[in-house]
């Protein structure tokens, strides 16, 4: 097997593993989330904010992992997309996952402290839901993650690395997606929210497809062996 082709095939893999970690991490934590009182369902709750972090943590390192993979084959076409990739989602993203984990941990000994009994509770209260949604950060790694997103679609669409239909896709894709993540920002809409869902749904769809078709189909031989873009 060659080099292109194996490379393919850890990127979709990287895909899958990272989209498979975030699901269970939602899965873990999304009923603590969705609790009234959040630091109290911390304390009863320790072990799956625990497992959700690891997930969470894992998709990051998964995810992060992608760009460096695929920087090899990018670079040929555009270096300094390929770089710009690099920083955005396997560098800046994972800045933003480690400071969710971090957050969710943190939650960990703030709520034996609120359990303890403390004459701010409502403060503590707020920490509490401010460290387990962290929303501002959610919507900041939505951000960064579909600027890089547009580089390597863009790459990937100029050199025809894949079919054109599947990275036009993605370009396409990432724009609802990146709006949803500037309008969290700015608090217009909860980065939870429905619509936010439903505007992050065709690009989420999309990874899944380009995950499959590397490990199935691989890189376009024929634009690998074609001479790089200028």
């Amino acid at each position: 097997m060659n080099t292109n082709r194996m490379t393919a095939r850890i990127v979709g893999a990287l895909f899958i593993i990272g989209t498979v970690a975030g699901s269970l991490s939602q899965v873990f934590t999304e009923p603590i989330r969705d609790a009234q009182d959040a630091l109290s369902s911390v304390s009863a709750n320790e072990t799956p904010i625990i497992l959700g972090a690891l997930f969470w943590l894992t998709m990051g390192l998964a995810l992060a992992m992608v760009p460096v993979v695929a920087f090899p084959v990018l670079r040929k076409h555009s270096e300094v997309l390929a770089l710009g990739y690099v920083v955005f989602r396997g560098g800046l993203e994972t800045v933003t996952y480690v400071a969710t984990v971090a957050g969710w941990l943190l939650l960990l000994p703030l709520s034996r402290v609120y359990q303890a009994g403390t004459p701010d509770a409502s403060g503590f209260r707020a920490w509490g839901d401010l460290l387990l949604r962290a929303e501002q950060i959610g919507s900041i790694s939505t951000i960064v993650f579909c600027l890089g997103a547009l580089m390597s679609y863009y790459v990937l669409y100029r050199s025809k690395l894949i079919p054109r239909w599947l990275s036009g896709w993605g370009l396409i894709a990432a724009i609802p997606y990146l709006a949803g993540g500037l309008l969290g920002l700015v608090d217009l809409v909860s980065p939870l929210a429905t619509i936010v869902t439903v505007m992050d749904l065709p690009l989420a769809v999309q990874e899944m497809v380009l995950a499959v078709w590397l490990i199935v189909k691989g890189f376009n031989p024929s634009a690998i062996a074609s001479e790089p873009a200028k």
